[in-house]
């Protein structure tokens, strides 16, 4: 794998969590609700986490050499779902609703994977948890106040 593809997949995990968390945290179907949804109903944050996870993916995007028409239309989700942001109540609504981030996120995973071709990651890359340490099987029980 050159430099360029290894960027290039890393970018594509990060926009993978970066769409599950803002869009995909519970999932009901086609329909999910994620910290983007969640905060929406904040003034103020609402309007920072959508700009702030909308800056990373572009960031993602530019650092994996993405296409310029792609980091367009990345642009065009995360302006519109960061827009509706400042409506009160009815564009909190909408942000509540609408998966920018996700929709930004997917296109440039679309792009990485036209260039480079898919990733050869293992199902469980983005659930992976470290190794317990070397210690005892067990931790001693506890045992409660006696009487």
């Amino acid at each position: 794998m050159t430099d360029d593809q290894a960027k290039a997949h890393r970018a594509w995990r990060s926009a993978e969590r970066i769409k599950r968390l803002s869009d995909r945290v519970v999932g009901i179907g086609p329909f999910g609700l994620g910290v983007d949804g969640v905060i929406a109903w904040v003034p103020g944050a609402n309007v920072v986490y959508s700009l702030g996870a909308g800056g990373l993916l572009l960031l993602e995007a530019v650092n994996a050499g993405a296409r310029p028409a792609t980091i367009a239309k990345m642009a065009a989700f995360l302006l519109a779902d960061s827009a509706s942001s400042s409506v009160p109540i009815l564009g909190w609504a909408v942000d509540t609703l609408f998966p920018g981030h996700s929709l930004a996120a997917r296109s440039l995973q679309k792009d990485i994977e036209a260039r480079h071709g898919p990733s050869l990651l293992e199902d469980d890359w983005l659930f992976r948890r470290r190794p317990r340490r070397e210690g005892p099987a067990k931790r001693p029980a506890f045992r409660g106040v006696r009487r």
